[in-house]
């Protein structure tokens, strides 16, 4: 992952706010209601690129770097890091804007592995890119 955390790196894929139905005791949202987000914008990202279903295989390196309050907005950016014949790795990126604030956070980054699948969800092969995409 990179160490900038000034500018969110890659594609805006997901934007949604927080809700009080997904916070602790504390007011803090839920870091598996944030993976969660995450692995969708990986999974809409994936799919978009391996135009067909993508099952999630692997998430490395994920790390929490602040909290999300209620009332945040969640924004989650996806970055295609590499494909091989069947997998996709995305660097994923989730940033909170407080409902006051201009100002975007990173609040927690990862690693996704998405597997490009067939109908009977066994791996296949991911298509070339193309000068249409």
């Amino acid at each position: 992952m990179d160490e900038n955390d000034e500018e969110p790196r890659g594609e805006l894929t997901i934007r949604l706010p927080a809700m009080p139905a997904d916070a602790n005791a504390n007011g803090d949202i839920f870091g598996g209601w944030v993976m969660s987000q995450m692995d969708l914008a990986a999974g809409i990202r994936a799919a978009e690129r391996a135009r067909g279903r993508v099952a999630t295989i692997a998430v490395n390196a994920l790390t929490f770097k602040k909290p999300v309050k209620i009332g945040d907005t969640l924004c989650v950016y996806s970055n295609i890091e590499k494909v091989g014949r069947s997998s996709i790795t995305l660097s994923i990126e989730a940033w909170a804007k407080g409902r006051a604030q201009h100002e975007r956070t990173k609040v927690t980054e990862a690693s996704f592995v998405m597997v490009a699948i067939d109908d009977e969800g066994r791996p296949t092969a991911v298509p070339s890119e193309t000068l249409d995409d």
